[in-house]
């Protein structure tokens, strides 16, 4: 009977799980939600998704449980993904005005959700004014924003770079108007893409302004710094981390709260490590390629909380305050359903891993519904499917979400078996539990390679989390030190039954226990 009672008991947590929570507000832990703004929300019918219907979808946001939202750039550019920005104290005419970001933020704030937008520091677009009058003017002020070389002295470093895993471009000196003869200015990304030069304290100078402006005019709550480990060249990655540690002190004096959160795109732990001093938030790709890795599989061949444990320990020697940022995928990865095959089940208790993990877990707009799509970037970054034409963005024609591809917003909500729903439960659950939203997490040894298990512990008070990665039903013996775990907090598959000293779990199932 007990077998029996704890079935019935985990589907009452289940759907317990929309209450209100309690420490949804901690912040900067608690997850986060990133958003391309082209792709969410159109609310004026022009088919680009805008700052207007971004406010009017919060209460969505809000329902997912997540306590931030990340915006990619909504700075004015002359590309649609806007990573290369003409003017940083601006807004992007497709996405609205001043007035419409501070209505938003507004808005964000009423419900808790606190606001996070990319900043790109790493470089300008070739229409910024700067690198206008830079290469009209070789004695204007603004020369010396960028970086020059004459062609005699970069001779061998024209040629062919390296390709790296977040640039695909091999060419970082780039002729100024199809002059080979001339200086050179160095665009580690594009010849669309100028880097600026950190070397001169004007530049840093603006920067500092820059955040300014946002922080005091705008309200907003952090920053996502991209590129930030290209800010200097590889040869230069001291200064670079040295950099990081005097911009994260200027913004300090202007907000001591704000939040950093930095993309150094690399799974070597050694070269991540070091950014944590001036960026206390780092995102965890090396994490999100072992999670997808692990689970085509079925097996945890590669340890992964046991890796996971390492890395955060490795990365809290730079910085004790160091906080986590779990991803699965961001707008420059293959989404996750696409990675995983498709596999609903799979996709499930991916969600389930990431949510569980400690720090501030990041979700791509779209994971919650199950959202496909594979390179070429603007098929990772389709538009958001809302079930509601008056409201889904059409700047693009999508190629993997589609009706009879990918259910929407309104049919998984009226689905209590859906996948958003099983992130909205979960994300509930995590923000109801301590241990889950500001714990420390230990491996649990001796499970079987089917089973990803692990402990997460705050203050006097632990749970016990237990993941099914395989597409087999799995049935574990619970060891003495586990024992006095019998209380179920949260659940999630077609069968989980807790006995005496042993478990069942479905495919890809989930339970946490609590004592």
């Amino acid at each position: 009977m007990r077998g029996i009672f704890a079935i019935v008991f985990l589907v009452l947590v289940c759907m317990s799980c929309g209450s209100k929570t309690t420490v949804s507000d901690a912040w900067p832990y608690g997850v986060k939600y990133e958003i391309f703004v082209l792709s969410f929300a159109d609310a004026d019918g022009d088919g680009k998704g805008d700052l207007k219907g971004l406010t009017q979808k919060l209460d969505y946001v809000e329902s997912l449980g997540v306590n931030g939202i990340w915006l990619m750039p909504v700075m004015p550019s002359p590309s649609y993904h806007k990573y290369d920005v003409s003017d940083y104290k601006n807004i992007h005419p497709d996405y609205g005005t001043l007035e419409d970001f501070k209505t938003f933020t507004t808005e964000a704030h009423k419900r808790g959700i606190h606001v996070i937008i990319d900043l790109v520091l790493n470089h300008t677009a070739t229409n910024h004014p700067w690198f206008e009058q830079a290469m009209a003017d070789k004695n204007s002020p603004y020369r010396d924003y960028f970086v020059w070389a004459k062609k005699d002295s970069i001779r061998d470093q024209i040629s062919k770079k390296k390709v790296t895993v977040d640039s695909d471009n091999i060419r970082q000196w780039h002729e100024v108007n199809g002059d080979s003869t001339a200086e050179h200015y160095y665009g580690f990304f594009s010849s669309h893409m100028p880097d600026l030069n950190f070397d001169n304290h004007s530049v840093r100078d603006e920067m500092v302004g820059v955040a300014r402006f946002w922080i005091e005019e705008m309200n907003v709550d952090g920053f996502r710094f991209d590129a930030a480990r290209h800010l200097y060249p590889s040869d230069r990655a001291y200064d670079c981390h040295q950099f990081w540690a005097w911009y994260r002190e200027q913004l300090v004096k202007i907000k001591p709260d704000i939040y950093m959160v930095g993309e150094v795109y690399s799974t070597d732990r050694n070269e991540v490590s070091p950014f944590a001093k001036g960026m206390p938030a780092l995102f965890n790709f090396d994490l999100g390629s072992r999670i997808i890795a692990t689970l085509n599989t079925g097996k945890d061949s590669l340890e992964l909380i046991e890796n996971y444990v390492e890395q955060i320990d490795f990365f809290k020697s730079s910085n004790p305050e160091f906080i986590d940022a779990p991803i699965l995928t961001n707008h420059d990865q293959n989404r996750i359903m696409s990675q995983l095959g498709n596999d609903p089940g799979k996709a499930r208790v991916a969600a389930s891993i990431l949510l569980t993990l400690t720090g501030a877990p990041y979700v791509y707009y779209g994971e919650e519904l199950g959202m496909r799509g594979t390179k070429p970037d603007e098929f990772i970054r389709e538009p958001f499917l809302w079930g509601d034409e008056k409201i889904t963005a059409h700047w693009m024609t999508p190629k993997f979400n589609l009706a009879d591809s990918v259910a929407d917003v309104k049919t998984q909500s009226d689905n209590t078996k859906s996948l958003l729903q099983h992130y909205r439960n979960l994300i509930q659950y995590r923000n109801s539990s301590k241990p889950l939203t500001f714990g420390s997490i230990a491996a649990l040894p001796g499970l079987p390679s089917s089973i990803v298990g692990f402990k997460r512990t705050f203050d006097s008070a632990t749970e016990l989390v237990i993941h099914n990665i395989s597409a087999d039903r799995v049935t574990i013996k619970l060891g003495p030190d586990v024992s006095a775990f019998r209380k179920v907090g949260f659940a999630s598959g077609e069968e989980v039954i807790l006995n005496e000293n042993e478990l069942t779990l479905s495919a890809y199932a989930t339970i946490i226990l609590t004592q």
